[in-house]
Formats: structure tokens, C-alpha cells, sequence
């Protein structure tokens, strides 16, 4: 009996240590907890309650850091139907004429411009004069000129300009980014952009030159001429570009369909890219260097973003991309935090400087250098 009572309590005492074992583990990885955000919330009110609008909005609903409060719009009916389904307080609803007003609302601290390309100069530079940081789709503006007076207005006005560029906090992007920074790519030889698909309803604003600036260039173009950036890490020095229109009814005057472009950077490497609003399954990006490769497809798309490298597939976390750039914008207006990839006014104008530059390459045929 005495050794049976003995063998119980020693189990007894065995299964105790590995509770209280347990119990101290779990204590000391406060890693393994996440703790709740308590810092200041991003207060948004999103204008333009289109297609891209409603994704923003949707993704938001898991932001820890940012929170839609308001919207701007030039249509009543779109207005209430927001306010019903994200619960908004009539105070932070306006439409396009009276937005102004939003400088005496404390509630707002940032205001989202998604509209149509040829709006976003005006209504950022209102934003600047309201007091409110603006964020802006991109492109930001239709041309260079309009860019650098929308970051100028809110220079003047204390206040942060913050574009669209969703790709620059996606992980598997940025683990292409931190290979070339590492030098596992060794010297980058050579960029590959492919951005398009066939668009549809000729109606739509995107097919307007007075609306959009352009074709496919200003819409999906951009993200093959920022990835060229951003993958190779430097600036191009020059740019040459041909135009390609199948169907000029469609594609009217000023509107581009297909364009190729070629862009080259300091240390020798040249980048092949086009955009296109007539060509299917395009989204890819390829980087060679002279020790090993990077390939993305889709490289651009809502995701999930997939691609590989000499070394195997890219396996970081898929994330909802807007969630992610909003609650990453939160942290860059209130705590100054610096992002891998900037994306602030001056890098949406680095973009409208090449596209300005491939728009004269086409129309004259040469090369164009660019300048800083």
C-alpha cells in the first residue's frame, strides 16, 4: 500500500510541475499574446463611394488603427446608404461643394480622395486648406506640375499627403525588397513590368480623356513603373516609349490603349515594361540580377500576391492589402514612422515625372532624359 501511495503521490506531484511548467512557459512568451493597440485611431472619411471606395471601406472594418468615420460625395442616395451600413454620424457626411466645412469637425483627421484622376489636384489642395491630412489614390495628379502643387499646399499647411501605394507594406513585396537590399540578387541587371487586361464599359471615366489624363498608362501603367522603382532601388535616368492603338473608337484621342516603355538607372540595369487596356493576364513583374531572380504573378492584383526567387517560393503571411496600408498610414501621421518604401507626396510625383516622360516619348519618338 505504502508503495502504491507513494507511486500516486509522486505522479500527483509529476502532473502538478507540468501544470505550474505550462503556467510559467505561457507567462513568460508574451510574445505569443497579442496586445491590444491603445494608441491614437486614425479617424478617415473617405471621398468618392465608388468600386475602390467600397473596397477601402470593407477592408477597414478590420483596421486596429484606422477607422472610417465620414464620407464626401456628390451623390445624396450613396450617402445615406453608407451612413446605414457603417453606422455614420450624419456631422461627418458632405458632399463635394460644402466639404470645406470639414475644418471645424475635430472628429476627421484624415480624408481619403478615391475619385476620378483629374479631381484629386483641387480637392487634396482643399483638404491642405481644411487641416486635414489628405491621402490620395494615385496617381495623385494628371501631371507633374499638378503634383508638386498638391504637395507644396500641404506643405504650407502642416498637414501629410500619403498616395495609394498598397504594394509598398504587401510582405512578399517587401521580401523581394529586402533580398535586393541584402545583396542576394548580387548586381540587378534587368526589370520586367507587365500591367493589363481588356477594359470594359466604354463609357466609364477611366476611357475619358478630361477625366482620367489618359489610358491605361495612368491607371495600371503607374504600378509597372513604381515596381520598377522599387524592385531595382534607384531612379531611372531616362525613358523611351511607343504606342500601340488597335481601336481608335474605343481608345479616342489622348487616351492610350497599349504602350511599351523602357526605362534605364545609374548602375547600367534597364527595365522592358507595358501597360495595356486591351490585353489580358498581365500582372507580373520579373528582376534579374547576376547572382539570382525574383518573379511575381499576380504582382499587383487584390491579392493574394504569389511569386518565387532562386531560392523558392515567396511564403510570407497574405494580407488584405487596404487594411494593411491604412493601419501602416496611421502610424506614419501620428507617429512619423518611416515605411520601407516612402509613401508620401514626393514618391507619387517621382511617378508623374517618368509618366510625363513616356507621354512626350511617344509623342516624339526620342529618348528622354530625365531629371531629378
Amino acid at each position: 500500500m505504502n508503495t502504491r501511495r507513494d507511486f500516486l503521490q509522486k505522479m500527483g506531484a509529476s502532473v502538478l510541475m507540468l501544470k505550474l511548467g505550462s503556467i510559467s512557459a505561457f507567462a513568460n512568451a508574451p510574445d505569443e499574446v497579442e496586445q491590444p493597440y491603445e494608441g491614437r485611431i486614425l479617424n478617415v472619411a473617405i471621398m468618392g463611394l465608388g468600386g475602390y471606395g467600397t473596397r477601402v471601406a470593407e477592408a477597414m472594418k478590420a483596421c486596429t488603427k484606422a477607422k472610417l468615420v465620414g464620407v464626401i460625395s456628390g451623390t445624396p442616395s450613396k450617402i445615406k446608404e453608407w451612413q446605414t451600413k457603417y453606422n455614420l454620424p450624419e456631422k461627418n457626411c458632405y458632399h463635394y461643394e460644402n466639404f470645406d466645412e470639414v475644418k471645424n469637425n475635430p472628429d476627421i483627421d484624415a480624408i481619403y480622395v478615391i475619385t476620378p484622376n483629374a479631381l484629386h489636384h483641387n480637392q487634396v489642395i482643399r483638404v491642405a486648406k481644411a487641416g486635414k491630412h489628405a491621402i490620395c489614390e494615385k496617381p495623385m495628379a494628371l501631371n507633374a506640375k499638378e503634383g508638386q502643387e498638391m504637395v507644396d499646399a500641404c506643405k504650407k499647411a502642416n498637414v501629410k499627403l500619403l498616395v495609394g501605394y498598397r504594394m509598398h507594406f504587401e510582405p512578399r513585396t517587401l521580401e523581394v525588397i529586402r533580398m535586393r537590399n541584402a545583396g542576394e540578387f548580387g548586381k540587378v541587371m534587368f526589370f520586367q513590368g507587365q500591367c493589363g487586361f481588356k477594359i470594359g464599359d466604354p463609357s466609364q471615366w477611366r476611357l475619358n480623356k478630361a477625366l482620367a489624363g489618359g489610358g491605361s498608362m495612368m491607371d495600371i501603367g503607374i504600378y509597372a513603373i513604381n515596381g520598377a522603382r522599387y524592385m531595382v532601388g534607384e531612379e531611372p535616368v531616362w525613358v523611351t516609349a511607343q504606342e500601340t492603338k488597335t481601336d481608335p473608337v474605343k481608345f479616342k484621342e489622348g487616351v492610350d490603349e497599349t504602350i511599351q516603355f523602357q526605362l534605364g538607372f545609374p548602375s547600367g540595369a534597364v527595365a522592358s515594361c507595358l501597360s495595356s487596356y486591351n490585353i489580358n493576364y498581365l500582372d507580373r513583374f520579373f528582376m534579374s540580377g547576376d547572382r539570382g531572380f525574383a518573379e511575381m504573378q499576380p504582382s499587383t492584383g487584390y491579392g493574394p500576391i504569389k511569386g518565387r526567387t532562386h531560392k523558392g517560393e515567396l511564403t510570407q503571411p497574405v494580407t488584405t492589402h487596404q487594411t494593411v496600408q491604412m493601419d501602416e498610414m496611421a502610424t506614419i501621421i501620428f507617429e512619423d514612422k518611416k515605411p520601407v518604401v516612402p509613401v508620401n507626396g514626393e514618391e507619387g510625383l517621382k511617378d508623374l515625372k517618368i509618366i510625363d516622360a513616356i507621354y512626350e516619348a511617344v509623342k516624339t519618338g526620342k529618348k528622354i532624359i530625365l531629371r531629378a
